[in-house]
């Protein structure tokens, strides 16, 4: 069904889409290229929400007399709706695109095969399916997002051949090389907010920003503190953009003046309501962060909220950097997991795209 050419033209403009890794949140991350007997004459990819669209950037990259009768190949299925641009489905027809081949079809519900149906029905020769693993890989969280109403999780850590995140007394300045930790930042960098619990801030106070990697949009950082008990001075709230989640009345005067001073610094405090046990309800955390257009959230938290996360199924891939070194007594990765009694009972987890980074073995799993 497919050419070698198809796949070779496919293949760049994934290239292309993953150039806007960082930036393109809320919006998915889609790339197009425009060829003519396998030779690209037009390319382009979406950069951030409110722009220009792949489409529309690759047609005029190539112009009229150069885009006419190409065939365009498309990480995301065209839109057919007005949103902050207009339809990507008009823009490929006035320009006399012959034939459309996509990668996947749009989960989004305003175009879900729309945009298909209408490449067909203005006389596009269209097929999709090419590379549609590669190009979700691409999205994971705009793909969940859409169709259950939940970001991607992502939960980072590091650990040691083993498995601990720590030493018996917390410490874990460093485990792995500058280059592992850097490497850290690039997949913060392309989330849409980064997650950690009290227990976290003050122990480590971390900043959870971007700083390794060149980025024009840093994450949301979204502390889960029940209590309320963030300390002002924590390197968390430095530049505001931050989000705070407890569970207690945020009218009683008791929390007033803190409210109060957290405003002023644009740092936003959501009230949720309990669970039974007295914590953040996750799974309501995560359905908020969804409405707010997370695509992806970066866990990197302790043992406790990482466990009860991983407990409820919250996680849907890990990031784990193991190190050459061996700590014997110390902090596990996530804690209240199990007990089974046996292997069997264990949840299972795929390995992906296993690479050293420094001196760290960098490993991805995703859920079985």
């Amino acid at each position: 069904m497919y050419t070698s050419d198809d796949e070779r033209l496919m293949r760049h403009a994934l290239g292309l889409a993953s150039r806007g890794l960082y930036t393109t949140t809320p919006n998915p991350r889609v790339g197009c290229v425009l060829a003519k007997d396998g030779i690209i004459v037009g390319e382009g990819w979406h950069r951030r929400a409110g722009e220009a669209h792949a489409e529309v950037l690759a047609i005029a990259d190539a112009g009229a007399h150069r885009a006419l009768g190409a065939t365009a190949y498309i990480t995301l299925e065209p839109c057919n709706h007005v949103g902050r641009t207009p339809p990507c489905v008009d823009a490929l027809h006035q320009a006399g695109i012959k034939r459309v081949i996509v990668a996947i079809q749009d989960p989004n519900p305003r175009v879900a095969g729309q945009g298909l149906q209408r490449c067909r029905e203005l006389g596009m020769d269209v097929r999709c399916g090419l590379l549609s693993d590669d190009a979700m890989d691409l999205n994971p969280g705009f793909f969940k997002r859409m169709t259950t109403g939940r970001p991607w999780v992502r939960a980072k850590t590091a650990i040691s051949v083993d498995g601990r995140t720590a030493l018996s007394n917390g410490d874990s300045h460093w485990i792995t090389s500058r280059l592992a930790r850097d490497d850290g930042h690039a997949w913060r960098a392309r989330a849409c907010a980064v997650l950690t619990g009290i227990g976290t801030v003050r122990h480590d106070n971390p900043q959870l920003n971007v700083r390794a990697v060149e980025t024009t949009r840093q994450p949301l950082r979204v502390v889960v503190d029940a209590r309320f008990e963030i300390d002002l001075q924590s390197a968390i709230l430095a530049g505001g953009h931050a989000l705070i989640v407890v569970i207690v009345d945020l009218e009683k005067p008791v929390y007033a003046e803190k409210f109060s001073a957290l405003q002023e610094r644009g740092v936003e405090v959501v009230q949720l309501p309990p669970t039974s046990d007295g914590k953040v309800d996750l799974g309501q955390l995560m359905q908020v962060l969804s409405q707010r257009a997370m695509n992806e959230v970066h866990v990197e938290a302790g043992a406790q909220l990482t466990g009860a996360m991983m407990q409820q199924g919250l996680i849907d891939e890990w990031l784990v950097y193991m190190a050459p070194i061996f700590l014997g007594e110390g902090l596990p990765i996530a804690a209240g997991i199990g007990p089974w009694s046996s292997p069997d009972q264990a949840p299972r987890w795929h390995w992906k795209q296993p690479t050293v980074v420094g001196d760290a073995l960098r490993a991805q799993l995703v859920k079985a």
